[in-house]
């Protein structure tokens, strides 16, 4: 099994878990901040990763980092059953598979925005809210330098790519010119 696959389940878990006790979005805050620890940490970034420490002595080493960083006790236990079961190695793809879990439930997706320049704060609004309006939820935008689209804009939502760039213009004008 993938290890994304693998991730994605206890991501799964821990969102029903926190949607029981209505404390998602702490629980989000809490992973993003261990995630950030660990990923802050090359010691605790070999630990996760060591290959040779047994899981109990793994799981007990890291308890007792979570109980320095005052985390609370379900991800505490969380984390204790990701550590016996040997995939602390997958903390990071977890705590991915977690945030997308939450922003599926929430109804938001991600649209990677790709142009020469960034975009004015009145465009990224405008470019919001198209996509909004055509996917339905709401959109998180990330702007991506990209010096070989020439200019104009290239998003991809998902599996979708709207593109408007300079360079997708020439492409397909080269494809109808090479077809007629």
């Amino acid at each position: 099994m993938s290890n994304r696959l693998v991730a994605r389940r206890y991501a799964k878990a821990m969102v029903d878990l926190g949607l029981s006790q209505g404390s998602l979005q702490a629980i989000q805050k809490e992973l993003a901040a261990i995630d950030a620890l660990v990923r802050g940490n090359a010691d605790l970034e070999r630990l996760v990763a060591a290959p040779l420490v047994g899981p109990t002595k793994k799981a007990a080493a890291f308890d007792a980092v979570l109980a320095q960083a005052n985390a609370t006790e379900v991800v505490r236990k969380f984390f204790m059953v990701v550590a016996q079961a040997a995939r602390l190695n997958l903390i990071h793809e977890i705590v991915t598979a977690f945030d997308e879990l939450v922003d599926e439930r929430m109804g938001v997706v991600n649209a990677a925005v790709s142009s020469t320049q960034s975009l004015s704060p009145s465009q990224a609004k405008a470019l919001e809210a198209s996509l909004s309006a055509c996917t339905g939820k709401t959109v998180r935008l990330r702007w991506n330098p990209d010096a070989a689209l020439l200019g104009g804009i290239k998003v991809q939502v998902g599996s979708t790519v709207y593109d408007a760039s300079l360079l997708g213009q020439l492409r397909q004008l080269k494809i109808k010119l090479l077809t007629a």
